[in-house]
């Protein structure tokens, strides 16, 4: 099995390096500056525990890849940009290979099964960044994440196996599930708070928010008959295989969100978090301003060209009182 990472950012880096690292052959797909890093001087890996530069082979296009019906290939991109990549793999001759969704959110194994009939979904609790072009930095000790991997809609197969094989040897805790979707959309509960980060900074306070948000989601869940594993802090694993520690020199930007607004680049991909509530609860007739807040104002701050911080709690708060979305 050959494994293709497309999109060598924070998660896809870190996962292309660690299983290049332990043997397995694995080709990036990458852009920018990232990729010329890479392609010219090989891929750097920081962790708490040391630091490790592997070379692999990295392109630009999945046009570029001869390739092989056994090869796993890997989405590590946000969602807004799935369906570009979907179309590029189409292009490409990919027919039957192996598809993992490595992406937060629940949207992208639909997506995909639309264009490839071997779809699976991987949970992805793992904190990285791109911590300079052609480096990227892990921050959890002793295993890099935590991933649970599984076929969409439901069960298992080899292909599963293999890759979570293949990930446990690369030093990232790996679990076969048989719903994996349960996983994910326990998930994004936790995903629902990234754009409060971004908004209001690393340092605000927006823990009764954060509750707000998760009490809506909850409520379309039920009323959708959206079944949901807890993966928080309520996780045993969590503790046992993923305690998240500095890297020395390096300052961690915080969510995917906070890294894409801090990095520019015009989109984000809170409409398929905060978002994917606003579509069941808009589906199932319950009521989510709080969310609906968010996601409008997650489009705006990337639209805008804000950066992390640039909202304070209390403007939030009095805009969600005018909604209706808190009391008092």
């Amino acid at each position: 099995m050959r494994i293709i990472v497309y999109g060598v950012g924070a998660i896809g880096g870190t996962v292309a390096a660690a299983l290049a690292l332990s043997g397995q052959e694995v080709i990036g797909i990458a852009r920018g500056a990232h990729l010329k890093a890479i392609q010219s001087d090989g891929l750097l890996l920081r962790t708490p525990e040391k630091t490790e530069r592997v070379h692999l082979p990295c392109v630009s296009d999945p046009t570029e890849i001869d390739f092989r019906p056994d090869d796993a290939i890997l989405l590590t991109m946000k969602t807004q940009d799935t369906l570009a990549a979907l179309d590029r793999l189409r292009a490409a001759g990919v027919i039957g290979q192996a598809l993992f969704c490595v992406q937060n959110g629940v949207t992208n194994e639909r997506l995909a099964l639309r264009y490839f009939p071997e779809v699976h979904g991987v949970t992805v609790m793992m904190p990285a960044a791109i911590s300079a072009p052609g480096e990227v930095s892990a921050f959890s000790v002793p295993r890099h994440g935590i991933f649970d991997v599984g076929r969409y809609p439901g069960g298992s197969n080899d292909h599963d196996t293999k890759l979570a094989n293949a990930l446990e040897a690369a030093n990232v805790a790996a679990f076969v599930s048989q719903d994996v979707m349960r996983s994910k959309y326990g998930k994004l509960l936790l995903n629902l708070s990234n754009i409060l980060q971004a908004a209001f900074g690393l340092d605000a306070d927006y823990r009764h928010l954060e509750a707000l948000l998760r009490a809506e989601a909850e409520a379309t869940y039920k009323a959708a008959g959206v079944a949901w594993l807890d993966v928080g802090a309520a996780d045993a694993r969590r503790a046992q295989l993923m305690n998240q520690k500095p890297i020395a020199g390096i300052d961690r930007l915080g969510s995917s969100t906070t890294q894409s607004l801090t990095r520019g680049g015009g989109s984000i991909e809170t409409d398929y978090l905060n978002g994917e509530i606003v579509l069941l609860a808009r589906l199932y007739g319950v009521p989510a301003p709080a969310n609906t807040y968010f996601a409008e104002l997650g489009a705006r701050m990337a639209r805008e060209g804000l950066k992390p911080g640039a909202v304070s709690v209390a403007q939030a708060e009095a805009e969600l009182q005018v909604l209706g979305a808190m009391s008092g």
